[in-house]
């Protein structure tokens, strides 16, 4: 059954309360093992690379391709969700990703890896990203009752952190286990459970009475209706402004320099304490998940939303400026928590407020400004820092970041926007 209604019941929070719905149960560890395999394949196709070419520019472009899809499509993608059915939209991502696994696979088995082929793959399996993340949006708000909306958007988040941590860990297993060529194909299976039960899910075009919209797809008309839909309502404009600022100056660009930070810290080897700082990040955020839908704390709001922005945003300046490696990993695993925290929120706020006409379109302009403009994250963080530092960068991006945030802050608060659900 679909729920379009976006006027949450006032009744109390439930901890959990999405887990109560059975698909909600299954989409939940598909979706987080498909994140999981996007991350594996990462570890094993960036290693064949690196030791095929030794080239920084080659894995440069791995992270561009990962990005700039998002920035590009991601807005006529969710245009796309609400005109078709969101369960193949997200099994085209599925088939595309087991796809790029068994391609790679086969470069791998037949030594014929070369720079345009891993090119190519990075190109496609970015592709992949940005066809199935809004359409997994839109399938939640169909598979959830309203007021359960908000657990199912932080449960969800925090599957994706779920993913983050523990796909590095599985992809190094399979690499040790059964060398790259097995291992990345075994990695393929991993996305066909969701594309199996996506078959005959009861959502999409088998909701009883869906039908597509009359219009056809306009291509850029389409995007700029989408963003003055965006411009026109108070609470979409300040959520997407708040993580597209996010995306834009920080991202997750400093994670692509914590080998620098750690060999500053004086753990530049391939060691646990490396690891552990490589994962403190995501395992905030995997807490935060399991606490936060515990207790059923912090309501979506877009107030909220801008307060923990600006604790994140001083956590990161402090972990730039941190000079001792057990405060860096406290201030990482902060971050991490309070960074699913209000990105949760923002998502939860943009759904809840979205029409139902152009909830797809409207959730590809947040990914969009979430996902793509973290292509532009390292400009900020890593050219930046080869003129003053890492350190130094960080701090300068996280507080300009505080400094955008707290004004836009003020700018709601003249106007008198609250920011609540809708």
């Amino acid at each position: 059954m679909s729920h379009s209604d976006p006027h949450p019941a006032a009744s109390a929070p439930r901890a959990f309360a999405a887990l109560a719905n059975r698909d909600f149960r299954l989409y939940f560890c598909f979706a987080a093992a498909a994140i999981m395999a996007d991350n594996v394949e990462h570890v094993i196709s960036y290693w064949v690379m690196y030791q095929k070419f030794h080239s920084p520019a080659l894995g440069g472009f791995a992270v561009i391709s990962h990005w700039v899809p998002h920035l590009l499509f991601a807005a006529y993608s969710g245009t796309l969700a609400d005109r078709f059915d969101v369960r193949r939209l997200i099994q085209v991502g599925m088939l595309l990703l087991m796809s790029v696994s068994v391609s790679w696979g086969v470069l791998f088995y037949t030594d014929t890896v070369q720079v345009w082929k891993a090119m190519l793959l990075l190109v496609a399996h970015g592709m992949a990203g940005v066809i199935w993340l809004p359409a997994s949006q839109v399938l939640i708000h169909q598979m959830v009752r309203p007021q359960d909306l908000p657990s199912a958007v932080r449960l969800n988040a925090t599957g994706r952190y779920m993913g983050f941590l523990i796909g590095p860990a599985v992809g190094a297993g399979l690499l040790l286990a059964f060398g790259p060529v097995h291992g990345i194909w075994i990695n393929s299976l991993i996305c066909a459970p969701l594309f199996l039960w996506l078959i005959r899910a009861p959502y999409g075009a088998a909701v009883a009475g869906w039908r597509p919209p009359p219009r056809a797809l306009r291509g850029l008309a389409d995007i700029r209706a989408s963003l003055r839909a965006v411009a026109q309502n108070p609470v979409l404009l300040s959520m997407t402004a708040l993580i597209g600022a996010s995306s834009f100056f920080v991202g997750n660009a400093y994670q692509a320099q914590m080998p620098g930070f750690a060999h500053s810290l004086g753990y530049g080897r391939a060691d646990f304490s490396y690891s552990l700082l490589l994962a403190a990040d995501a395992a905030g955020g995997l807490i935060a998940g399991i606490v936060l839908e515990s207790r059923s704390l912090l309501p979506p709001r877009a107030r909220t939303a801008f307060f923990l922005a600006m604790v994140w945003s001083a956590l990161l300046a402090g972990f730039a400026l941190a000079g001792s490696y057990w405060l860096a990993i406290v201030l990482l695993f902060l971050a991490g928590f309070v960074e699913l925290a209000f990105n949760a929120m923002a998502q939860t706020l943009v759904q809840l407020h979205a029409p139902a006409d152009k909830r797809g379109s409207i959730i590809g302009v947040f990914t969009m400004s979430s996902l793509g403009l973290r292509a532009f994250s390292g400009l900020s963080i890593g050219v930046l820092g080869e003129s003053i530092g890492i350190h130094h960068s960080l701090a300068v991006s996280a507080g300009l970041l505080f400094l955008i945030y707290f004004a836009l802050l003020v700018y709601r608060r003249s106007r008198g926007d609250t920011g609540g659900p809708a």
